[in-house]
């Protein structure tokens, strides 16, 4: 099966190799990309390269080459090519020009053999003249190297190859050094991977280690990673001698390290290598190479050693040839572009191995790929090589495939063992398991690993399992292993803090909070059931701090509204966030002022948000500040503040909040006092147009805010003011009062003002000419008491019906609306539902989770503010009543009561189901009463106490804390009195059969019936009434019950019970067999005796127990011994032969019978003895007379009849049995045509053809087949019609004629 495609990891499909070039040369870097259309960028030191002289960038359809020219030494750099998101670095190396190439070999030292020369392709005969010695070849781990040779250069013979040393390949983790540096092909890390295995090489019989790690923070399950040879070559079932699998975690850094260690490297290991890893729906994979470099021999090679035998035997000769091991490839280069290149071998592949595991159909195409043409010779040997697998020898109980355990934990593994003295070795991911020391978990000391041996059992234990400890385990004896897999199962992660209910407004930044009972755990966020994961806009982020879990909502926005759900193996929670867009609310808006010059004038307004800023403006025109101009923001309150007023002040004020479409407004008005002087005196005058007491002319002031009465007054002398509330002269005693006179005016102020200051206040002014006196209404308004504590008038799935009263002082302004918040009852955070007053005093508050307790408060609104909120409900949890209950019926009824069922609802909630109610009305009626008191948990009821003849209707409703469900009603009324119902007898299946039963045993028949009113039954056995004595019957309304405590014989019979009901009656019988073990058989004799034979005779049992007697068991014994032994076991016939008797001995015999019970307590016993005599007998066989196979003739397929043409060669066919072969003679209207020469007679396995040569018109008529011999003759016959041949000209004629 192919391998299914992957997600690619490298934008490139071939990538740059770092080369070596002399100085002054040129050198050419290709790269392949996946796509035609990717953009690709050249780099040196991290620098874009631009072409120009010295570089030359083409690019081909989706290939892509630099080329770089005069290459000197500053060239030795990094280089790397940039495609998409995958980035890959190369090297260019420069050597110094080499002077004499054809000395270098001779003068190059051992300990460098990658300096070898190199023979450029435009110098072919210097190439030539290269001594006969060859260079030494490359390091093993430079396999991308330049070329070394030409391929016209003539290798040298082996016995005079170089004796120096190859350099073994640096291990994975050994930096290697500057003069044979791997190239990096190293890609930016876009997929799992933190590090990916590089490719390597390694010489045979060494080891290497490839390194891939993977970073599990962002993973909620661990990784899993494969390694696999090839496209599918699976390397998890070949972990061994030479492969190992390793994996570590650090729990620090939350980095898995993956490894795989090839020990002893052989050349067939060589090739690509591929490492996945996956994790739930993330997928990575990496690809690398393996380079194994043959080990140098100094011997040269034997060509005999490739002509090997298959046979073990010893025998030299014997076996077949086996020549694998010509099938390498020799050559060692090819040439490509006029360069000589070095191509790495292919591994050395098992065929056979492939073969073995191929299906035959695959066979021809496996042969053809690697050489095989002997295919006979092929099939051959691998049917020798498929043989049966054999028991293991070194266990008698191996593991088990796998095994679980919970982390912390301990298990014990155990083998049994063949060998009590044999040791045993446990590895773990293919490494040895070594002793471990002590360790102190919670002060418990105790060892990590525990082997023990007792007798033939082989245990490991493991004590306080980690997630480590999550691997392969294996147990070698020798060269045999048993695997298993243990899992370590992480116990549940609980959470120990839920989740609180968030409401926020927009914009704002929500923080959701969740504690679990263990540090690190793996923990999913859900909102809406959709999980949340890290998108590209950051939206969502994720936060672990030890065992708190944190999400982080930033910038919420209305989509943001919804549930969220922590979910862990343990357990979940959940809570709801609002987002709202809370419009701003004016609590004092700013209010008309009338001053006089050089007064001061205030305007203020204070609205919900203190974060508002606002705009003040004067007829359309922003107000700036200035040294008369004051504008201030403290808190919610905006002032504008005026001193010194002047006349050009007065105007239309507007306050515009930023970011609202609306504003208040006030006007100021300039009062000018002109007084003409009048040498006279004059009264005082109160200047006021708001005296009274009426609605118009009261003064309203906020509670806590400041009272001040300005009220201007004429007069000359000045007059005297006097401020006086009720009957009580109001002075500045009090520290918030103050009183000030000025010229034209008298000032009332009161700082802070409270509901007691509310009243009627009157100003007395009197001066030598007189006095006026004004009274003012000032009235104190302040936000309303809060309600009192709401009650929860019912509640739904997700819902519930809070109400409450108004709150008992309004503040003197009426309430305009309230608002209501809930909490859930463990949370100290409290969520509003409305942010616009709800005017009605009973609200439904919705999207509640169902099950979770919570409470309900209320603030009262008016236009002041908003009140402190009121006590808190009582705890109530939102649940709904459950579904109706299902399938209510009548069960039974009778004149006084009925009997109804029913089944539990389809849907009960998060509440408990506390019971049912039944209830009934009379037809006609809507008054439904109680049929039984209280609730009934059961799904069944008996209404009793019913009147007869009443047609009622019932109804069932299940009851939860939520209340009744909607009811269950039956279809129609039922009238209350008995029903006539035929008696019926259910009688059970196995009843109908005989009933069989062992002396001894019990009976007990319970036999269901129906009938109303309550039948009588009866039971009689073989047509008598049944005696008390013999059987106890036991009569209910519903069944009846036949009981024997012991059985005899005396009880078989046929048991009838009827059922009857005044003239009606059901019948049913029931037969009882009681059954036990029969007699012994009687009249046992010996019949005959000859030879070693003797035939016996006996009758049956005069008791056969009440059954049939299924055999006999017939004994002998010696009269010597009296040992008996069983001749035959349930023997079917009353006579029989015993065979194989001892000649000179004497035998007694003995029969037992046998029925369903058993064998009969005693045995027949023969009277006389048999004695064997030792003289012969003579044998005449039987006379037997020869079968007669004799058969008549009959024709099994007759002759047909046929219109052939004159001219053409015409057959007639049939066939015939018989026995013996009977004699055949051909007929024409009669006549022998035997020894005609026209005609041919043919005849073979039955079927007769007779050929007819060329027939003319003159040949039809009727042609009969006669076949006869000793047994009788049978015939056949058919009629032939020879039709005259028509001329072309005739049908040409024939033609034209038609067409006219």
């Amino acid at each position: 099966m192919p391998e299914p495609v992957k997600k690619a990891v490298s934008a490139f499909a071939r990538k740059p190799k770092t080369q070596e070039a002399e100085e002054g040369s040129s050198v050419v870097f290709e790269a392949q990309t996946e796509k035609p259309d990717a953009k690709v960028k050249w780099q040196c030191n991290s620098k874009d390269i631009a072409s120009g002289n010295k570089y030359v960038i083409t690019a081909d359809g989706n290939k892509h080459s630099l080329t770089i020219k005069a290459i000197a030494k500053e060239d030795a750099t990094v280089f790397a090519v940039i495609a998409g998101g995958s980035k890959v670095k190369f090297e260019l190396r420069v050597t110094s020009k080499t002077e004499s190439p054809a000395k270098a070999p001779a003068e190059a030292p051992a300990d460098a053999p990658d300096k070898a020369p190199v023979a450029p392709a435009e110098a072919p005969d210097k190439a030539l003249e290269a001594p006969a010695d060859p260079p030494a070849d490359p390091p093993a781990d430079a396999p991308d190297k330049a070329p070394v040779a030409l391929e016209e250069q003539t290798p040298a013979p082996p016995a005079a190859a170089p004796t120096a040393d190859v350099t073994p390949a640096p291990a994975h983790d050994t930096p290697p050094s500057d003069d044979s540096q791997p190239p990096d092909t190293r890609q930016d890390l876009t997929g799992l991977f933190t590090e990916k295995p590089q490719s390597g090489g390694v010489t045979v019989g060494e080891n290497i280690i490839f390194v891939a790690k993977v970073n599990a923070e962002s993973l909620l399950k661990k990784p899993t990673v494969k390694w696999f040879k090839g496209k599918w070559m699976d390397l998890a079932s070949k972990s061994g001698k030479h492969l190992q699998l390793r994996e570590s975690f650090d729990r620090n850094t939350k980095v898995h390290t993956f490894e795989m260690h090839i020990l002893g490297a052989k050349p067939n290991f060589a090739g690509g290598y591929r490492c996945e890893v996956s994790s739930r729906d993330k997928f990575d994979s990496c690809n690398f190479d393996l380079v194994v470099h043959e080990a140098r021999v100094s011997e040269g090679f034997d060509i005999r050693t490739a002509f090997r035998r298959t046979s073990t035997e010893g025998n030299e000769d014997s076996g077949e040839l086996d020549f694998s091991t010509l099938l390498k490839k020799s050559s060692s280069f090819v040439k490509t572009s006029n360069r000589a290149a070095p191509v790495i071998s292919e591994p050395e592949l098992d065929v056979w191995d492939i073969l073995s595991h191929a299906p035959a159909s695959e066979y021809e195409k496996i042969a053809f790929q690697y050489g095989i043409t002997d295919l006979r010779g092929m099939l051959k040997r691998l049917k020798k090589m498929k043989k049966e697998q054999k028991k293991s020898a070194a266990f008698l109980k191996k593991l088990d495939p796998a095994y679980q355990v919970t982390k912390g934990h301990k298990i014990k593994l155990a083998v049994e063992v063949a060998n009590d003295d044999i040791e045993v070795k446990w590895k773990k991911n293919g490494q040895d398991i070594q002793p471990t020391g002590r360790f102190d978990f919670h002060f418990h000391v105790f060892n990590l690993y525990i082997f023990e041996n007792v007798g033939n059992m082989r245990y490991l234990t493991i004590n306080h399992c980690s997630l480590a400890d999550d691997a392969a385990y294996c147990c070698t004896v020798g060269d045999e292993k048993c695997t298993t897999e243990l899992f370590v199962k992480e116990p549940p992660v609980l959470i120990m803090k839920n989740l609180e209910d968030q409401m926020v407004m927009k914009g704002e930044r929500v923080e959701f909070m969740c504690e679990v009972s263990e540090e690190g755990a793996n923990a999913k966020w859900e909102k809406d059931g959709v999980e949340l994961t890290r998108d590209e806009s950051f939206k969502y982020r994720f936060k672990k701090d030890g065992c708190k879990h944190v999400l982080i909502i930033n910038e919420a926005s209305k989509e943001d509204c919804g549930h969220y759900r922590i979910k862990t193996n343990g357990g979940e929670s959940v809570a709801e966030l609002l987002v709202q867009e809370k419009e701003l609310e004016v609590y004092q808006s700013i209010a008309d002022l009338t001053v006089k010059a050089k007064d001061q004038a205030v305007f203020k307004c204070e609205v919900s948000d203190e974060n508002v800023r606002g705009t003040w403006y004067k007829n359309g025109v922003e107000v700036k500040p200035d040294g008369r101009i004051n504008i201030t923001h403290i808190g919610r309150i905006h002032k504008l503040t005026i001193d010194n007023v002047k006349p050009e002040d007065e105007g239309d004020y507007t306050f515009v909040p930023d970011g609202y479409a609306f504003n208040l407004s006030a006007k100021l008005n300039f009062l000018e006092v002109k007084i003409d002087f009048v040498p006279r005196q004059d009264p005082p005058k109160i200047h006021l147009d708001c005296m009274g007491s009426t609605a118009d002319s009261t003064i309203v002031v906020v509670a806590g805010n400041k009272l001040r009465l300005d009220v201007p007054i004429t007069g000359d002398p000045a007059p005297m003011v006097i401020w006086t509330k009720g009957e009580k002269v109001v002075t500045e005693g009090d520290g918030r009062v103050h009183v000030e006179t000025t010229k034209g005016h008298c000032v009332f102020t009161i700082e802070g003002a409270e509901r007691q200051d509310e009243g009627m206040y009157s100003v007395v002014v009197r001066n030598p000419a007189g006095e006026d006196t004004a009274d003012i209404n000032v009235k104190v308004v302040d936000v309303p008491d809060p309600p009192q504590a709401p009650k929860i008038l019912s509640v739904g799935e997700d819902s519930c019906v809070v109400q409450w009263d108004p709150p008992l002082f309004d503040g003197g302004q009426p309430i305009i609306g309230y608002v209501l918040e809930r909490k859930k009852k463990k949370s100290y955070r409290w969520m509003r539902l409305n942010f616009d007053p709800y005017t009605e005093m009973t609200y439904e508050a919705k999207r509640m989770i169902e099950g979770v307790e919570y409470e309900m408060r209320v603030y009262a609104v008016n236009s002041i503010g908003m009140s402190r909120h009121s006590p808190a409900s009582q705890p109530f949890v939102p649940v709904a009543p459950t579904s109706a209950p299902i399938g209510l019926c009548v069960e039974d009824i009778n004149d006084t009561s009925i009997s109804l069922k029913w089944r539990t609802p389809e849907r009960i909630g998060a509440a408990e189901l506390e019971g049912y109610g039944v209830e009934y009305c009379k037809e006609g009626t809507d008054e439904w009463i109680p049929a039984i008191q209280g609730l009934t948990e059961r799904t069944s009821a008996i209404v009793r106490g019913l009147t007869t003849g009443d047609r009622l209707q019932f109804r069932v409703r299940a009851y939860n804390m939520a209340g009744p469900s909607a009811p269950a009603t039956l279809a129609q009324p039922i009238t209350i009195r008995e029903i006539m119902q035929r008696p019926k007898i259910w009688l059970p299946r196995n009843l109908r059969q005989t009933v069989i039963k062992k002396v001894g045993d019990t009976v007990n028949l319970m036999i269901p019936f129906q009938g109303k009113p309550r039948p009588q039954v009866t039971w009689s056995k073989d047509g008598e009434p049944l005696s008390q004595k013999l059987a106890s019957v036991r009569n209910s309304e519903a069944d009846t019950i036949l009981f024997i405590r012991t059985t005899e014989k005396t009880h078989s019979g046929r048991y009838d019970l009827h059922v009857q009901i005044e003239n009606v009656e059901d019948t049913a019988s029931v037969t009882l067999q009681i059954v036990d073990v029969p007699g012994p058989p009687v009249a046992l004799q010996i019949i005959d005796i000859w030879g070693f034979n003797v035939a016996l005779d006996w009758k049956p049992p005069r008791d056969n127990g009440n059954c049939e007697i299924i055999g006999y068991n017939v004994q002998k014994a010696d009269k010597k011994t009296m040992e008996w032994f069983t001749v035959f076991e349930q023997y079917r016939r009353t006579n029989c032969v015993i065979s194989d008797l001892i000649m000179g001995n004497e035998y007694v015999f003995r029969v037992f019978a046998i029925n369903m019970v058993g064998l009969s307590p005693d045995a027949c016993n023969t009277k006389d003895s048999a004695y064997i005599q030792k003289t012969g007998i003579s044998y005449k066989p039987p006379a037997y007379k020869d079968p007669d196979f004799s058969e008549a003739p009959k024709f099994t397929h007759p002759l047909v009849n046929r219109s052939v043409i004159a001219g053409y060669n015409a057959t007639l066919s049939c066939s015939v049995r018989g026995i013996p072969k009977p004699k055949v003679t051909w007929y024409k209207n009669k006549m022998d045509i035997t020894h005609e020469a026209k005609y041919r007679m043919l005849s073979k396995h039955g079927v007769l053809t007779l050929e007819i040569r060329k027939p003319c018109p003159f040949d039809g008529g009727v042609y009969m087949c006669k076949a006869v011999n000793d047994s009788g003759e049978d015939i056949v016959e058919c009629k032939l019609e020879v039709r005259p041949q028509v001329a072309k000209e005739e049908k040409k004629k024939d033609g034209l004629d038609a067409r006219v």
